[in-house]
């Protein structure tokens, strides 16, 4: 279970991938971070800018001048940087559990607003409220995205624990 917030790393990850395609500036890396995330979600500035500067001090990325827009502080990944990226790669990939203990967490509290009779928010005059059409309208997004990454979704008619000790299994399996 995950005390808060996104994986630890991920911002920086992010920037480093993005680094990885060619030299950007700080709000271009929170747009496409955003663009990632299907508009959902944002670091903020006071994240990818002290990570670009802390990138720069220890040398794993460094400004890159561009006569076309000299007042842009741009940033490019260094052989440092690519080293840093390779291990940053394996951290993050080591935290999949984690990073979907978030995503269904969050999911898990958005329903708990909608139905658990404890609590009493007010939806007011917004665009969105707790409810069973907005619920379904997320998993629906859920499930397109899966079917456009992925390919068919099938469901999984499984508890967290039985999916667990399956994967677990089948983990066990590869190994061997």
């Amino acid at each position: 279970m995950r005390k808060s917030g996104p994986p630890k790393g991920l911002i920086s990850y992010l920037v480093l991938e993005l680094l990885d395609e060619r030299p950007r500036y700080g709000y271009e890396l929170l747009g496409e971070i955003t663009a990632i995330s299907g508009g959902h979600w944002e670091p903020s500035y006071g994240s990818v800018y002290p990570i670009l500067y802390k990138f720069e001090e220890e040398g794993v990325a460094e400004r890159v001048e561009r006569d076309d827009e000299p007042d842009r502080k741009y940033f490019a990944l260094t052989d440092a940087g690519r080293e840093e990226l390779a291990e940053k790669r394996r951290e993050i990939g080591a935290e999949a559990k984690e990073f979907g203990d978030v995503v269904l967490g969050f999911y898990h509290l958005y329903a708990a607003l909608a139905t658990d009779d404890r609590f009493e928010v007010d939806d007011g005059e917004g665009e969105w409220e707790y409810s069973e059409r907005y619920s379904a309208w997320i998993v629906e997004q859920t499930i397109r995205h899966h079917e456009r990454d992925f390919g068919e979704f099938d469901r999984i008619d499984a508890t967290p624990e039985e999916f667990y000790a399956e994967a677990a299994e089948t983990d066990g399996d590869s190994e061997q």
